[in-house]
């Protein structure tokens, strides 16, 4: 049901106006119809028609929006609501013509010299229509145009930035309302390039298309020939499709010492924004077509708990549940820095959720345990853990502590507390793993699926609680990621040092991750309740780490090779040359959702699996290393199935020509 806002006086202005504009215009048609006597005639019953037929107005135009439509913001759906009215109070007309005046006219004392079958007749409505139209359209048009030339002012007056947009015009064609509406200040687009053909020749809201991306250095120079320098490029979202070959648009815009800016992604219903380009931003195959009406679905008014809030990926979490409408928010971390900066960066968001955060580490239980308690979440993500890779091949039991036991700890605790959902990160490392950190994180899946199947066992098929876990790879410009290191080195002045020439990974950015993973817990709670509890997000095609150092050192303004060299270290321990996505053993599973999939892999009993888990407990006091690997390698057979390569690589430097 359509839910109407509340009156304020702005509202009962309009609906004056709105009042005003009707009377005018069936005046206005009667006076045009019937001007004379004939007029002079009709008008004791038009104003005995007048007041109850306004009053129909006032009650037609707000059901339609108008009395509730910013005029600031009036638009192609506003003047079609304007016709809708203008035609739903010509059809009243006309009914109240035919079937309720025109069989009383004739003989009353208020219209006693009135001839003719009907009062008003087909011609005076036919003319109410157009003047109605405009009546109601003229002032809202005028007030917006106003508008739209104060903002033109004020961003010459302040000194806005001569600007040249890179995009298609669909693209440019948003910012530009952003401009105009003031959500985006202090630029002056002067011209779109577009690598699209159809948009050549163009005007997008009176701002011309200048030509193609090719095109870019001989418009900027011929600004500059007249006087009129481009201080700025902006470029949207489809000026980094592949097609647009965005490397050679911001290399040669920085080349000719402009300020580079971009539009983030305009999917996700965020008011437009720019920020800087980031490399990152040019690494990456198109991201999936997120369904936001399925992740608001989610969270929105949920209680929602985000273990790790202050890492990479539990920050990012937090932003996007508090995005789509989560009630309250509890962030845990032991990072004290860590927590005030993702609380104070979510407070900045002015968000509706009731945020909080608590210092808590997931190994103490009887913490973990009280939170979440005292919080009765809904939906608890699980993004607490240790992921560096050889840190945890020397300090083994740490990772089991955090991975494994922490993981436990938060699995029982929102079990205990009446959550409806865990969601745990894992990581592609956990398939087949080699490592520490896989091998930890497969134990904690095991863990989490076991879970999830004696609860469906005791439950029919329906568990109170869904306990999944979603593996990706990489995520780029995370803490301890691979881009900001080659990133510092480059501005160091190198070397960037990479491990291995054939060393492969798989990438994607920290908001399509922590969207998918979202969309992977929506899947999960859905009323059919599949039976799978482990998803694997579509990372795309794999990237050569070589490759992404070469083109971060150009995307730089440098040449590999002769400004800066790429010098390989050897693999360290725990690494592999090439991430998999899924086991040999693990049959995959189609979902039907786009950039998920779901993996089937090996189920141990919780039974085997509470004797383990004792057994680590046992030799973690003991600091006992063969006894912890031994009881790892009986849960997880295949680790070190698919060893890495000998370490033992020639080191040296990677000239180009």
């Amino acid at each position: 049901m359509t839910r109407f806002p509340r009156f304020t006086l702005r509202n009962f202005l309009i609906a004056a106006h709105d009042a005003l504009a009707t009377a005018l215009a069936l005046i206005a048609s009667f006076y045009l119809r019937f001007e004379g006597e004939s007029f002079v005639d009709r008008v004791p019953l038009l104003l005995n028609i007048l007041p109850y037929f306004v009053a129909f107005s006032v009650v037609v135009c707000y059901l339609f929006h108008l009395t509730t439509t910013k005029w600031r913001f009036i638009s192609l759906p506003d003047a079609l609501n304007i016709l809708r009215v203008a035609t739903v109070l010509t059809v009243a007309l006309l009914v109240m013509d035919y079937v309720f005046v025109a069989p009383n006219v004739h003989g009353t004392p208020v219209a006693p010299n009135v001839q003719g079958a009907f009062f008003l007749g087909k011609i005076t409505i036919i003319l109410y229509w157009f003047l109605e139209v405009f009546f109601l359209s003229a002032l809202r048009f005028a007030y917006r145009y106003f508008r739209y030339t104060r903002v033109r002012h004020h961003a010459k007056v302040e000194d806005a930035s001569p600007t040249l947009l890179i995009g298609r015009a669909a693209d440019a064609e948003i910012l530009l309302r952003g401009i105009e509406s003031g959500a985006v200040k202090r630029i002056w687009p002067v011209g779109l390039l577009s690598p699209s053909a159809a948009d050549q020749g163009q005007l997008i809201r009176n701002v011309p298309v200048l030509g193609g991306i090719d095109d870019i250095e001989d418009v900027i120079g011929d600004f500059a020939r007249r006087n009129k320098p481009i201080a700025r490029v902006v470029m949207t979202p489809s000026a980094f499709d592949p097609e647009a070959r965005p490397e050679a648009v911001l290399m040669r815009a920085r080349r000719l010492g402009m300020i580079v800016s971009r539009l983030p992604s305009l999917e996700s219903g965020e008011t437009p924004r720019l920020t800087t380009v980031a490399v990152e931003d040019l690494l990456l195959r198109p991201s999936e077509n997120i369904d936001y009406a399925r992740l608001e679905g989610l969270v929105k008014n949920k209680a929602v708990i985000v273990t790790g809030g202050g890492g990479s990926i539990g920050s990012e979490i937090c932003s996007r549940v508090a995005t789509f409408g989560a009630a309250r928010l509890l962030v845990i971390e032991n990072s004290e820095p860590a927590l005030y900066a993702v609380t104070e960066a979510l407070a900045a968001h002015e968000t509706s959720a009731l945020i909080e955060g608590r210092i808590a580490d997931i190994r103490d239980r009887e913490r973990i345990l009280r939170l979440m308690n005292e919080f009765k979440p809904d939906i608890v993500f699980h993004a607490a853990a240790l992921k560096h890779v050889p840190i945890l091949e020397r300090d083994w039991s740490e990772g089991v502590k955090t991975n494994i036991f922490g993981s436990v700890n938060v699995a029982d605790a929102a079990l205990a507390a009446g959550a409806e959902a865990m969601v745990m990160i894992s990581t592609d490392k956990a398939i087949e793993p080699v490592s520490m950190l896989g091998l930890t994180k497969r134990f904690a899946e095991m863990y989490c699926q076991a879970l999830d199947h004696d609860l469906a066992s005791q439950f029919g098929g329906k568990p109170r609680m869904r306990l999944i876990s979603v593996r990706f790879g990489n995520v780029l410009a995370s803490n301890g990621s691979v881009v900001p290191k080659f990133k510092a080195q480059i501005e160091a002045g190198g070397p960037v040092t990479v491990t291995h020439p054939e060393m492969v990974r798989y990438f994607m950015t920290i908001r399509e991750a922590c969207d998918l993973v979202i969309t992977a817990a929506a899947h999960a709670l859905a009323p059919a309740r599949p039976d799978v509890s482990v998803y694997v997000l579509n990372m795309g095609q794999p990237v050569k780490i070589v490759d992404l150092a070469e083109r971060m050192i150009r995307l730089s303004g440098l040449q590999p090779g002769h400004d800066i060299d790429v010098v390989f270290t050897g693999m360290r321990p725990g690494e592999r040359l090439n991430e998999i996505l899924f086991a040999t053993e693990e049959p995959t599973i189609e979902i039907g959702v786009a950039g998920v999939m779901a993996a089937k892999p090996n189920e141990p009993p919780m039974l085997a699996l509470r004797k383990w888990i004792a057994a680590l407990e046992h030799a973690i006091a003991r600091d006992d290393r063969a006894t912890i690997k031994a009881v790892l390698k009986d849960a997880v057979p295949e680790f070190g199935s698919a060893m890495p390569l000998e370490q033992a690589t020639p080191s040296g430097p990677l000239l180009q020509s």
